[in-house]
């Protein structure tokens, strides 16, 4: 008889918790190994900042760059990116943008104080952050969704910089997510992926 394709747990069963706890188990999260190499990672970007971020961005990424520059996407990178996708991914990134643009303007809030009569302020103070990082997968996969539903909130949020991180194995970028980046209004892109980038954008 084969194995069922779909778990069914009762949470009256005595072994409830025990089994849901191994059905949503991901192996990698918990792998003492892995914990061990990304907390290596984290601590040689943060002493030893580009240098760490080269030499994890050559061995993971297949590139062979000397300098952080190198790791750089310039502006018209992005520019020429948006000029020469298809019209119509081009008009979907738009018509995408526009509609989360419109869905955050929704939720912005203001500041508002009051001061009561025995001379207490009382209030609520919006300001948003300086800067800003989000991180975008690369490699086999294209996510553009990824760069416009993480930068758009923040653009509409009023932060004044914000960066990006994607990884490019073998060189190879998505022309399609710098595109994004561009009509997002990403300030900069850097070509760095894994925990090492996650790390920079932190240190």
């Amino acid at each position: 008889m084969s194995k069922p394709l779909i778990n069914r747990l009762t949470t009256a069963d005595n072994d409830f918790l025990p089994s849901l706890d191994n059905l949503i188990a991901w192996q990698s999260v918990t792998d003492s190994a892995v914990e061990a190499k990304v907390a290596e990672i984290i601590q040689q970007v943060r002493s030893c900042g580009d240098d760490a971020l080269v030499s994890y961005t050559n061995q993971f990424d297949r590139r062979s760059c000397q300098a952080v520059d190198e790791l750089c996407v310039e502006k018209d990178q992005l520019v020429s990116a948006l000029d020469t996708i298809d019209a119509e991914t081009r008009s979907a990134l738009e018509t995408a943008a526009a509609r989360i643009t419109e869905y955050h303007e929704h939720q912005l809030q203001e500041s508002w104080h009051y001061q009561q009569a025995d001379g207490t302020m009382l209030g609520q103070q919006i300001t948003p952050l300086e800067r800003v990082g989000l991180y975008v997968p690369g490699g086999k996969a294209s996510y553009p969704s990824s760069v416009l539903m993480n930068c758009i909130p923040a653009r509409v949020a009023g932060v004044e910089e914000i960066v990006m991180a994607v990884p490019s194995p073998d060189g190879q970028l998505s022309s399609v997510v710098l595109a994004a980046a561009q009509i997002a209004g990403v300030n900069k892109v850097f070509t760095i992926g894994g925990a090492q980038a996650v790390a920079a954008m932190a240190f």
